[in-house]
């Protein structure tokens, strides 16, 4: 479960200082180094770019198509060569899905410490992304390679969606409830698996959420009343929903009780199992969270907890609820649960709040 392809090669995490989307960089530090960068003024053409975080740049083609562009890449989070290429794509091409797109190529980015894993591995690594595209329907179409000193793998993802279905994280409206894909827990099973506490069925459950596609995307946004979308990655349930509350300029309350969990996880967070990109996350937007005194030791934990490939966060209309439920069923997402609501903002109360 946790070997390469060669006994001699040491294991794929013992070669990164981080894994999957626990390698993001803080989001306090990436604002910061984000200040001043803006070139050129944004073309109208450009319907989302970097102003709310989105997941993916949009750029309208034509009446009928606009081109979604997105990258991801990252340090391997498993030890398997074809695991790791597996998560790595999904991981990209969940941000097409979560623009309510419909991906249409990708391109590899590759960098391999090509004097310490093999050949062999490396292609392992690379073979297991393209599995990835297959599945989704989409070519392998080029990419570009480096010798680097820790293993990277991603892809730039392409896709296309119709202007109307556009659906960003800053589009959630008061009175919305919101609606959580997949169960949390990939980052604290991550430093388990590091530290070698991660039992045979664990680590299959963490690779059957990380390598599952979210392909309810682009149904999710023909829904009538989906008025926003993201998906869960490097900063968390909380940082994510926090992203949505700031670009919405509206106020996000989650329910502790009805977020999915991954089978063992609270267990393995009290057993202090938790990455170091959770605490970076939680330094970074904490001030901004009311927790409940009545919350688990736990939760903050797994708030901030890193998910590599995790789920789709849809904003609704109530009446809209039943259809987003119903799809997220039709594409096999069984953990899918209604997780809080989206309430007007105000001046005396942090923009999310966890009861």
């Amino acid at each position: 479960m946790t070997q390469t392809s060669s006994t001699t090669e040491p294991r794929l995490t013992s070669l990164s200082h981080g894994g999957g989307c626990g390698c993001k960089i803080a989001p306090g530090v990436l604002s910061d180094i984000l200040k001043g960068t803006h070139g050129l003024p944004m073309p109208p053409e450009l319907m989302v770019g970097i102003e709310t975080s989105d997941d993916a740049a949009v750029y309208r083609l034509n009446d009928e198509q606009a081109l979604v562009a997105t990258t991801d890449f990252f340090m391997p989070i498993v030890d398997d060569p074809h695991d790791f290429g597996r998560i790595a794509a999904t991981n990209a091409i969940s941000d097409v899905y979560a623009m309510g797109g419909r991906p249409i190529m990708a391109l590899a980015l590759v960098g391999m410490p090509i004097s310490v894993l093999s050949t062999a591995t490396i292609g392992r690594i690379l073979d297991g992304g393209a599995s990835v595209c297959r599945q989704a329907g989409i070519p392998v179409a080029g990419g570009h390679t480096i010798d680097s000193v820790e293993p990277i793998y991603g892809l730039v993802a392409l896709g296309l969606v119709h202007p109307d279905r556009v659906r960003r994280n800053a589009d959630a409206r008061p009175g919305d409830v919101l609606v959580l894909g997949k169960a949390l827990g990939v980052g604290v099973m991550s430093a388990a698996l590091k530290k070698g506490h991660l039992d045979a069925p664990s680590y299959a459950r963490m690779i059957a959420t990380t390598t599952k596609l979210n392909t309810a995307g682009p149904d999710l946004a023909a829904i009538e009343g989906v008025h926003a979308l993201t998906d869960v990655t490097g900063f968390g349930l909380a940082g994510h929903a926090l992203e949505l509350a700031r670009g919405s300029h509206c106020q996000v309350r989650l329910d502790w009780a009805s977020v999915p969990l991954l089978e063992g996880v609270p267990g393995l967070a009290r057993e202090g199992f938790v990455t170091g990109a959770s605490g970076r996350n939680w330094a970074a937007y904490g001030p901004e969270v009311t927790l409940s005194s009545a919350l688990p030791a736990e939760a903050q934990a797994l708030l901030s907890d890193p998910q590599t490939s995790g789920g789709l966060l849809v904003s609704c209309a109530p009446e809209a609820l039943d259809a987003v439920l119903k799809t997220f069923a039709q594409h096999g997402f069984e953990a899918a649960a209604v997780v809080g609501e989206v309430m007007a903002s105000t001046s005396d109360v942090r923009p999310l709040v966890v009861a």
